[in-house]
């Protein structure tokens, strides 16, 4: 049902980008109340406005803290349209009807900042009194209160959306469907969420940082298309999509599981990821020659995927991608002509990736009924502690310390089989070890790759020396793994006894 808008309440921190709305609403015959400063913003624009006092019968008191707490204010708000009984008794009480509510927060998270940027200490009496009253009391009530009633009211809480209403003033003529207002007042629950996900964060000084404070996107779906999806946060602080369709929700996995990865190297990478596991990763002097060797590891699971370089693409390497369906590439710079050839496939996404530090240093997951949350795994190796029958390499400290990096980017169990900087196997998700080895060994196989000489990676330590025979037997000969078994010495005596390459790290990489 479309309900037009003949009232409207403003009272906001931030006033630019509010000029086209005001003006709009002066055009559309809309009676605009408003407070202080706003008030003034308005009037100045030529534009009459009706002070709240003159609703409340009291001015603004307590240095401000109270304006618009009365109930010719919230009654207007909250007053069901439909009700004889709310409209009898607004009626009554001389309480005029509010269709639209343009209410923003002050800015707690801004002031805490800026305050705790300059040596803020707890008990900093001056300080913390900054803080406080950056505390919003009257704008988190008229937006919850305008959220409530969005059968009959219209809620703006934040100035990104000025823009939509402005599109809805112009193109509806001042209407509002239900599905609209209904739009507006999600957001605006969310806006109170954060803000309030904020304080509390402040007076208990945690640093986790809820995902439900970012804004809030809708997905296609979730998972699976029977599922609804909904991403918190904003990606253009990361990248800029420069081509294709929405990402989705396993689109926005995927491509978090390639950022993580590619962060951990500086010198030129590419890799493939499927399902956020890797299924082909190198490293080579040339981007194009990093592709092919990447693909090389294992061209059947690539099929799909999300690809991601940390060199700039170019039109050969652009013309090689081409030729097989993928669903995402992530690069930090791409060549023109490179883009050309890539944009050809209207639904293939292209991501330019801008601030891969952007990314949170935290990792949050629901479990049962409360949320975990963690450090990311930045560590590659505590100590590098030779205990193998020979010396590790030059080259195969390389490979090594590739591997080792790769397997803690694969789900648990986790084997990853390493040859000049080129993935050329792996095990991942077994819930045996010996499991993962084979399917890394068979996978290596399956593409001919020839394993004498290989390095192999383990998340956890061997429990056994099994591993360490059959990886032996099919050509390994340098081995890195955290240790910490209880029986790492047989795993050990192996190699001293053939001659075998082993470094412990004494850093475990379980991804679960």
């Amino acid at each position: 049902m479309q309900k037009k808008i003949a009232s409207a309440l403003i009272s906001v921190f931030y006033k630019d980008g509010l000029e086209n709305i005001v003006s709009e609403l002066h055009q559309l015959g809309v009676t605009i109340y408003s407070t202080g400063g706003t008030q003034k913003f308005i009037e100045d624009l030529k534009v009459p406005c009706v002070p709240v006092e003159s609703l409340t019968s009291y001015p603004s008191i307590l240095g401000g803290r109270v304006k618009t707490l009365h109930p010719s204010v919230f009654g207007g708000i909250l007053g069901k349209r439909d009700d004889a009984q709310h409209v009898a008794e607004m009626k009554q009480y001389n309480i005029p009807e509010i269709d639209l509510v343009i209410v923003d927060l002050y800015p707690f998270e801004e002031t805490v900042a800026s305050v705790t940027g300059t040596g803020f200490q707890a008990g900093d009496e001056e300080k913390e009194k900054l803080i406080i009253e950056k505390i919003d009391i009257g704008g988190p009530s008229m937006i919850r209160a305008a959220a409530k009633n969005h059968k009959d009211v219209v809620v703006v809480a934040a100035k990104k959306d000025y823009h939509l209403l402005e599109h809805l003033l112009k193109e509806q003529n001042g209407s509002t469907t239900q599905e609209q207002r209904r739009m507006f007042a999600i957001k605006a629950f969310d806006v109170c969420t954060g803000y309030d996900m904020a304080i509390s964060n402040y007076f208990n000084q945690t640093s986790f940082v809820s995902p439900f404070t970012k804004e809030r996107s809708v997905l296609r779906y979730g998972e699976n298309p029977h599922q609804q999806g909904v991403f918190y946060g904003n990606l253009e602080e990361l990248f800029s999509k420069l081509h294709g369709k929405e990402l989705s929700y396993n689109n926005l996995v995927d491509v978090d599981a390639a950022i993580q990865l590619i962060n951990e190297y500086t010198v030129t990478t590419f890799a493939i990821i499927k399902h956020t596991n890797v299924c082909g990763v190198a490293q080579r002097d040339a981007v194009k020659e990093s592709w092919d060797a990447a693909l090389a590891g294992d061209p059947e699971s690539a099929f799909g995927g999300v690809l991601v370089c940390n060199g700039t693409i170019d039109k050969a390497t652009a013309l090689a991608i081409n030729e097989i369906f993928f669903e995402v590439l992530i690069a930090p710079a791409y060549d023109g002509d490179a883009l050309d050839i890539l944009k050809t496939k209207k639904n293939r996404i292209l991501l330019q990736l801008n601030n891969a530090a952007g990314m949170l240093a935290t990792q949050a997951k629901h479990v049962l009924n409360g949320i975990l949350t963690q450090q990311n795994d930045i560590g590659n190796y505590a100590e590098w502690k030779e205990v193998g029958g020979m010396e590790t390499t030059a080259a195969q400290k390389e490979d090594l310390a590739f591997a080792n990096i790769i397997c803690k980017h694969l789900k648990s169990n986790s084997i990853a089989l390493v040859k000049n900087k080129q993935l050329v196997g792996k095990g991942c998700g077994q819930t045996s070890r010996i499991d993962s080895l084979r399917q890394a060994i068979e996978k290596a196989k399956q593409f001919n790759f020839d394993l004498n000489g290989a390095a192999l990676a383990s998340d956890a330590f061997f429990p056994f020396d099994d591993c360490v025979k059959i990886a032996h037997a099919a050509g390994i000969t340098s081995f890195i793994q955290p240790g910490g078994s209880i029986r790492d010495k047989d795993s050990i005596a192996y190699c001293q006894q053939h001659h075998l390459a082993m470094v412990i790290t004494g850093m475990r990489h379980f991804k679960h």
